[in-house]
């Protein structure tokens, strides 16, 4: 297997760490740099990454590295003189085909990113999603991977863990979460069968790697990606890895997004700490606000899907007034939402969130993901947002406005 990372900031690193202390040395891990320069320095210079947790300091080293501005070797021009033999030649892994593609980029770079590595994937491939926001999965199959027979297998990743970057590959691992993920359902095989296996207790039944295929299976090619890097992640015991169904995974990316979508605005807007909000009545009320908004578009898009459900049901002959209708789980009601946020803020209250670090620098931030997608779902189901909006177009301005030009 060819493991490869995208994205090199401090969740990036701490992934590719853990993936090569984890998974045995024949399976090649590959960091992808945005310059052949950067990843030529990284092979001079020791070819490691340092990870610091508690004050321990540990390495790992072994990396092959890649990047985007080099032109594969049959895309030059005859005249030019080939390149010099590196004595890291072993470790240069550039164009090679990619198994599996670990993106931690910030959201709003993916989509350009992945769109320069499509000739290297195939339907084989299996990537795996693990930005803040949500969105991003739809936008690539939009325009990207229109081709539901010839896209990647996707997983989607939740990480919950605190880290930072204190120099080139250095990454201080501040607090410890976990990492949750699920599978993207595909229509011609259920990943997670074993989930309604009739004879196990359901307490008892769990998801497992044969039910996306076994080596006897004739379409194991098609699926052998997607098994490893479920394996892979299964093996990073130190970042607590969860494999979780997809419908559980969707009501964990929600509540997340609501987390976000009330401390990133509101403390990249203030320019405080995540735990400055917990002692302003205002900030409170537009908590409230946002959950309120929040709850009542994901009410109006689970009816909606109940809806379209039951009317195939219908169509196909059942009686739907047997039929028990879903209703909107209790971890995404406005009350539990609210409870959510205190919760995070009050762990991560010492934090400055990753919006506030991005407006400091003059970046783009991840709005359009965060507050954009609240928005862009309550449009849908006719829910109005207003402040979900009013956050967005302040963020918009407050990222066009540096802080050196403060009055």
């Amino acid at each position: 297997m060819q493991f490869h990372v995208l994205g090199l900031g401090s969740i990036g690193t701490l992934l590719a760490h853990h993936l090569r202390r984890a998974i045995p040395a024949e399976h090649s891990i590959t960091l992808i740099h945005k310059f052949r320069s950067i990843a030529e320095h990284t092979l001079a210079s020791g070819n490691l990454i340092r990870v610091e947790k508690n004050g321990v300091i540990t390495s790992s080293s072994g990396f092959q590295v890649d990047a985007f501005d080099t032109l594969p070797p049959d895309s030059r021009a005859p005249s030019m003189t080939p390149e010099p033999r590196s004595e890291h030649e072993p470790y240069r892994n550039f164009h090679t085909p990619i198994d599996s593609l670990f993106v931690a980029t910030k959201a709003h770079q993916a989509v350009n990113a992945i769109t320069k590595l499509v000739p290297r994937l195939s339907a084989n491939s299996t990537i795996v999603l693990f930005q803040n926001g949500m969105g991003l999965y739809e936008e690539l199959a939009h325009r990207v991977f229109q081709t539901p027979e010839q896209r990647p297998h996707f997983i989607l990743a939740s990480v919950t863990h605190g880290a930072f970057n204190k120099g080139t590959r250095h990454v201080v691992h501040t607090g410890s979460g976990a990492i949750e993920f699920g599978v993207i359902r595909n229509p011609a095989r259920n990943f997670e069968a074993s989930l309604e296996d009739e004879s196990l207790p359901r307490y008892e039944r769990q998801l497992q790697l044969n039910d996306i295929t076994t080596s006897q299976d004739p379409d194991f090619a098609r699926y052998k990606s997607l098994r490893d890097t479920v394996a892979a992640l299964l093996l990073l015991d130190p970042l607590h890895t969860i494999w979780k169904p997809i419908h559980e995974m969707q009501v964990i990316l929600r509540r997340k997004l609501v987390v976000n979508a009330v401390i990133n605005p509101l403390t990249a807007i203030m320019g405080c700490r995540n735990g400055d909000l917990l002692i302003s009545p205002a900030a409170h009320r537009l908590m409230n606000s946002v959950c309120y908004e929040a709850a009542q578009a994901f009410t109006a898009e689970y009816q909606s899907e109940t809806d379209q459900w039951v009317n195939r049901l219908g169509a196909q002959g059942v009686d739907v007034n047997t039929v028990s209708a879903t209703r909107l789980p209790e971890k995404l009601t406005k009350t539990a939402l609210g409870e959510e946020v205190l919760k995070v803020a009050s762990a991560t209250r010492g934090n400055i969130s990753s919006m506030l670090s991005d407006v400091r620098r003059g970046s783009p931030t991840e709005i359009d993901y965060i507050n954009g997608y609240l928005l862009e779902l309550g449009r849908a189901h006719g829910v109005r947002m207003p402040t979900n909006a009013t956050l967005l177009n302040l963020v918009k301005m407050r990222s066009h406005i540096p802080l050196d030009q403060q009055l």
